[in-house]
């Protein structure tokens, strides 16, 4: 046989090798994590909960998922054992990084465009003025008089028709 035949089942033999090799550590990095899982770790399942670890067995983790309330899971249900800071920053809404730079963004822009309070400000009026009223009024009352004069043009015996 030639090579040149043999080289694409021994790229596609070579390829799988390398992804089953992949997923064979993903593996194994996931189940040391599971394993060096200690009571008072936060983490997240892959329902996405967070809890914290009361209690580690062989299969099971027991998982304080609010105050007094527990509930026992398997170790596979666990997605990710998360560090102190970051279990408290997500599920405490603790956010240390804020504290530390002391930056305080304001709630409105009146701050960050240099005028001063002493300064007038134009002010829009939004509402209608005069001069829309009255345009209103005269078009409210050519209205009325179209209207009565349609209604005058009818006979007793005459329906409305559409």
């Amino acid at each position: 046989m030639d090579i040149l035949t043999l080289l694409p089942f021994i790229v596609l033999i070579g390829a799988m090798f390398l992804m089953t090799r992949s997923a064979k550590k993903k593996q194994a990095a996931a189940a040391q994590m599971r394993n060096d899982m200690q009571p008072g770790t936060g983490v997240r399942t892959i329902g996405g909960m967070y809890a914290t670890v009361k209690e580690v067995h062989d299969d099971t983790v027991i998982l304080e998922v609010a105050p007094g309330v527990h509930a026992i899971y398997a170790k596979n249900s666990i997605g990710a054992v998360l560090d102190d800071a970051e279990y408290n920053r997500i599920v405490h809404g603790d956010d240390q990084e804020l504290d530390a730079d002391g930056t305080v963004v304001p709630d409105d822009a009146s701050s960050l465009t240099g005028e001063s309070d002493d300064a007038e400000v134009a002010k829009i009026d939004l509402a209608k003025g005069d001069a829309a009223d009255d345009a209103e009024s005269e078009d409210a009352e050519v209205k009325d008089v179209k209207k009565d004069a349609k209604d005058e043009s009818k006979t007793d015996g005459d329906a409305d028709s559409k």
